[in-house]
């Protein structure tokens, strides 16, 4: 279904390839419980990191991923390249691909980089995450570790709270949820708010406090201070007074069963409190582990079929 083609967005792949991919990761998840965590699928196929921007969980997920079904995985690393001695990004990467790459994985800072690079190569592209544009892997375990825990994902209430104009991951999110046919609100400060993002089928809420106790999963994101050029709030402390989450709001909300989610890296003290890391319905590590199922599954899809 997806066999030698890229995967640069949720917003590019239907219902049908989403579940495909959902569907696979299950498998993928069943190796990832056995003695021997391997598989010969991809033995023979070379996938290459290409992450221009730091990485924890989706660098090493990817190579895990890659190293689990039995593909040679390379690491590139910017700072020790010729991108040092001004090589452009496409000869970069063509250089690699002329080695015999089978699939580049990309995660670079400028939205559009992942779409750029797929009509310069022949070799499939994976957008590991590009600028404020998506990060389709994150989105898709997501929705992975919401369908294990919740049955399936339509007629759910998702809130997306925090840096939404930033946020690769809350655009992935939303284009998976909403064709999954979730009902999703977003909520952060009125600067972090994309303009017209109703149009992508969500509705915008004040704060998520105030929806607590009628949604079932809350996705809560980092202010990603790298990429804001001025002040979008008064200070870290009203931030968190009004937008973090925390368990007494959690209590005044009679929220029940609700699943708490991050994409990760994580601001304890300030999308969070400290106690929310114990909270029972926390995710967060959920999230990573199911990570490397996706992408195994991910790889395998576009490289394999």
């Amino acid at each position: 279904m997806l066999k030698g083609r890229d995967l640069i967005a949720l917003a590019d792949l239907s219902k049908e390839e989403i579940l495909y991919i959902l569907d696979t990761a299950e498998s993928m998840k069943e190796v990832l419980t056995r003695d021997i965590k391997k598989v010969p699928t991809l033995r023979g196929k070379t996938v290459v990191n290409l992450f221009f921007e730091p990485s924890t969980r989706t660098r090493t997920s990817f190579e895990m991923a890659g190293k689990r079904l039995s593909a040679d995985v390379i690491n590139f690393s910017p700072a020790t390249s010729s991108l040092v001695k001004g090589e452009t990004l496409k000869d970069t990467a063509k250089n690699i691909e002329a080695m015999g790459v089978d699939a580049a994985v990309v995660r670079h800072k400028a939205s559009g980089a992942c779409r750029y690079l797929s009509k310069v190569l022949s070799a499939p592209v994976i957008n590991a995450g590009d600028g404020i544009h998506e990060h389709p892997t994150q989105g898709l375990l997501d929705l992975f570790t919401i369908r294990e825990k919740k049955g399936g994902i339509e007629g759910l209430r998702v809130a997306i709270a925090g840096d939404i104009y930033h946020s690769r991951v809350a655009r992935s999110d939303i284009h998976g949820l909403v064709k999954l046919g979730a009902q999703v609100m977003v909520a952060g400060p009125p600067t972090m708010i994309p303009p017209e993002i109703e149009s992508m089928g969500v509705c915008v809420v004040p704060s998520v406090d105030e929806i607590l106790g009628e949604v079932d999963v809350v996705i809560m994101l980092r202010i990603q201070m790298e990429r804001q050029t001025s002040p979008l709030f008064p200070s870290m402390r009203e931030y968190s007074r009004y937008f973090g989450l925390s368990m007494e709001k959690i209590k005044d909300g009679m929220a029940k069963d609700l699943l708490l989610m991050h994409p990760g890296p994580v601001n304890w003290g300030v999308e969070l409190s400290p106690e929310m890391a114990y909270y029972s319905n926390n995710l967060i590590l959920n999230q990573v582990t199911n990570g490397v199922a996706v992408r195994m599954a991910v790889l395998y899809a576009v490289i394999a079929g």
